[in-house]
């Protein structure tokens, strides 16, 4: 039972993450992250480690995506408009990654294969254990994530502003009326 319900999240997961990919419209595309990261989660609940696929629903598909959904409607941004120009080497050099990504997978699974990991512990589960772990040895990639997320937001609200005086003639100021007279405002 436990080995059909990891492939039916397998698959989900897995079409899930290709429709983020190749979907053209930006929110199916983040509707479609929501569903692999609570795949994702199913994983993490199965290895014994409910508190972090708790974290990974309550984080990353709630917050997260949220925050994505939000940016996407800030910036209003549309159906993906297809381009011709300078599309096809684009298309080719993404096969070529592809291809490669493909054979270092085919070359690293040939030589050594997965390693066993042994069992899991209930210290390397626990929110004590995970809370020592990422505040002792992970704190500076902790912090740096923190940092990513912050510069994220900042940059997102920076491109969503929109100048409120480009198409706005400059306005006269009674200053620049001459001495003596006065301006209807």
């Amino acid at each position: 039972m436990e080995t059909l319900i990891f492939l039916l999240f397998a698959a989900l997961a897995l079409a899930s993450a290709l429709m983020v990919v190749l979907h053209r419209n930006p929110v199916y595309a983040t509707m479609s992250l929501v569903v692999t990261l609570f795949s994702v989660a199913v994983f993490f609940v199965m290895l014994g480690a409910p508190f972090l696929g708790t974290i990974q629903v309550l984080v990353y598909a709630g917050a997260i995506v949220v925050l994505f959904l939000f940016v996407i409607m800030l910036l209003n941004v549309e159906r993906e408009e297809i381009q011709r120009s300078g599309q096809t080497a684009q298309r080719w050099v993404s096969i070529a990654g592809a291809i490669v990504f493909g054979a270092v997978l085919i070359i690293m699974f040939w030589q050594g294969g997965p390693t066993e990991t042994g069992e899991l512990t209930p210290e390397m589960v626990s929110m004590k254990g995970l809370a020592t772990a990422l505040f002792s040895e992970y704190l500076l990639a902790f912090e740096a994530v923190g940092l990513l997320l912050l510069v994220a937001v900042i940059g997102a609200t920076v491109a969503a502003r929109r100048p409120q005086y480009a198409d706005a003639a400059p306005a006269a100021h009674a200053s620049d009326a001459p001495v003596g007279e006065e301006r209807e405002v």
